[in-house]
């Protein structure tokens, strides 16, 4: 689409009705993310700030010591909790 005109919630949604969804992408097809990205004309203009969709962390703290082995203890009793066939799911144990 060349120009920019605002669009009603009716004509998008007769765009998306009538579209269809197995047609190949055009060759200048641009990315949504770089599409977003090229319409902040500053940092604090992007169209979905970071507080409301961060990036993505790349790692978090790996346990050690005690609190590993406690993390694996209830993990595997859950294990076995379920491996026996009962049920924890609601806090109480019994047969589910």
């Amino acid at each position: 689409m060349a120009d920019h005109q605002a669009l009603t919630d009716d004509e998008l949604t007769e765009l998306a009705l009538s579209a269809d969804p197995d047609a190949p992408l055009a060759d200048d097809a641009v990315p949504l993310a770089e599409l977003l990205a090229a319409g902040a004309s500053s940092p604090g203009d992007e169209l979905l700030p970071d507080w409301y969709m961060p990036v993505p962390m790349g790692g978090g703290r790996l346990l050690s010591g005690w609190r590993r082995r406690v993390v694996l203890v209830i993990v595997a009793s859950f294990v076995l909790i379920n491996a026996y066939g009962l049920c924890s799911t609601y806090g109480w144990v019994g047969f589910g």
